[in-house]
């Protein structure tokens, strides 16, 4: 195997087996000689990849984990396996990986052959997912159109409830069990927050979008300040039956202040929030309490109150 790059590539698709190989192993597979192993396992330690050689009887080369990813070369089989599992990764929102695994999908299916798209396809069709939650179902392609546009910062046309809709994407957000797409409303010339299972047909335009500073610190803050912006909140007030730090320790002064009424009580006033929120918090605290404001925490309260009264008869 005279061509060396063919031949790099060859023995580090070998090293990416875990186990340790022998150098002569090595040398046969490769059609080389063992001087020429030790060669290309220095050419690429210099290209980044940790290969270690270990001495003895059970000696060898393999590859160690470093301080940093270099690529990585799979099969056929490897790469099906893991669209695959990535695009149900994707597609049910698994907690703490599901916008990396779709921005790892859309790198993967740009480069993947198409016998091999066809087969994910399949693959794709054919496997579900128990359902988790009561988030709607996101098709991965949509948002693998989505994270391609954001990634090239292209224009998107796309139809939303019905209507046509062409917007400069700015990031995907992941809450509880749905995604979301903060995006510049070309059209309407202003910021709108879109449900990505809303989405139909997503098609990156080639148009490069204008370099446009979000109104917030970044994509997720955008979409809970727009989200509390379209629901009404409170602020509330109420006396604790529990000492003032203890209130300060549980709830924390972003939420709270406390102020002691006497040793074992004092006044909670509750930032502004929603009465849902707000009750959730004063519940929580575990004790006793009285609420002065709102009224509309008031019946609120009254309403939950009535609701776990009638579970429990039951």
């Amino acid at each position: 195997m005279g061509d060396t790059p063919v031949r790099l590539l060859k023995l580090l698709s070998l090293l990416q087996v875990p186990r340790a190989w022998p150098g002569s192993e090595l040398a046969r597979r490769l059609g080389v000689s063992a001087r020429t192993v030790r060669r290309d396992v220095d050419r690429l330690r210099h290209l980044g990849y940790p290969v270690e050689a270990t001495m003895g009887a059970e000696g060898g080369y393999r590859l160690v984990a470093g301080s940093a990813l270099p690529p990585l070369l799979l099969d056929d089989d490897e790469a099906v396996a893991i669209a695959v599992g990535l695009r149900i990764a994707a597609g049910h929102a698994v907690e703490g990986i599901d916008e990396a695994s779709v921005r790892a999908l859309t790198k993967l299916e740009q480069v993947l052959p198409g016998r091999l798209r066809r087969r994910v396809a399949v693959l794709g069709a054919a496997t579900s997912a128990f359902p988790h939650g009561d988030g709607a179902a996101v098709d991965p392609r949509v948002l693998t159109a989505l994270a391609g546009a954001i990634a090239n910062r292209e224009r998107v046309r796309f139809t939303y409830r019905a209507a046509g809709r062409l917007v400069e994407p700015h990031g995907l957000v992941a809450a509880g069990r749905r995604w979301y797409l903060p995006a510049f409303d070309v059209d309407r010339d202003d910021w709108r927050v879109f449900r990505v299972d809303r989405i139909r047909d997503p098609l990156a335009t080639g148009v490069r979008c204008a370099s446009r500073a979000l109104p917030a610190a970044n994509a997720a803050e955008f979409l809970r300040d727009r989200s509390y912006s379209l629901a009404p909140t409170h602020r509330a007030a109420a006396a604790v039956h529990l000492p003032a730090d203890e209130v300060t320790r549980r709830l924390g002064t972003a939420v709270a202040t406390a102020e002691p009424l006497d040793e074992r009580s004092c006044r909670v006033v509750l930032h502004p929030d929603t009465v849902e929120w707000l009750a959730f918090r004063l519940t929580g605290l575990g004790c006793e309490f009285e609420v002065r404001e709102p009224a509309e925490l008031v019946a609120h309260l009254r309403d939950l109150g009535d609701r776990v009264g009638r579970a429990v008869r039951r």
